[in-house]
């Protein structure tokens, strides 16, 4: 396995079908339907223009396993240290650490680029993404409960974060 910078070109299609078995089959994603290809360009135009990474896992074949980024988490100037990031794994390779391991990234990456919050929105069904979170010291902060409806079902969204050392001296503006 290999990590790398995931593109447009090379890589639109993976990510897409990752989303979209996220979007039908699970409450990972609050959509209803599926993510069309076009929607991968803005995506990636905007991952790109401001120096968000997507770091993929591809195998031997350059098959996409999972992929890790983030973005804003609000637009306005005084969030600008605070991440929410996202972690999604081809339904093939669930439950071997991938997830774990591209989050770990994720994190180097933020305080790199000297964030100094990271937010994961978790769907409190997702035991498996909350004990992830935990283990690498997120801390839950909260709940909204009946934030969305699908399925059938009332969505309770889980806020989980985690505080960087970074930046050392922040400022205003």
């Amino acid at each position: 396995m290999q990590f790398i910078e995931c593109n447009h070109a090379e890589h639109a299609d993976a990510i897409l079908a990752i989303f979209n078995d996220a979007i039908m089959n699970s409450t990972a994603l609050y959509d209803y339907q599926p993510r069309k290809l076009e929607s991968m360009i803005e995506w990636f135009d905007i991952k790109k223009s401001n120096k968000f990474p997507v770091i993929g896992a591809i195998d031997e074949e350059g098959n996409l396993l999972g992929f890790a980024s983030y973005a804003s988490f609000r637009p306005h100037p005084a969030y600008k240290y605070t991440v929410e990031h996202s972690v999604y794994i081809n339904q093939h390779y669930r439950g071997n650490g991938l997830g774990r391991t591209l989050l770990e990234k994720l994190i180097v990456i933020a305080q790199e680029q000297q964030y100094h919050t990271m937010i994961g929105a978790i769907d409190m069904q997702n035991k498996g993404s909350i004990h992830l979170h935990e283990r690498l010291g997120f801390t839950h902060s909260g709940t909204i409960e009946h934030a969305a409806f699908k399925f059938g079902n009332w969505l309770d969204l889980g806020f989980y974060q985690l505080l960087l050392p970074t930046p050392l001296k922040p400022v205003d503006g």
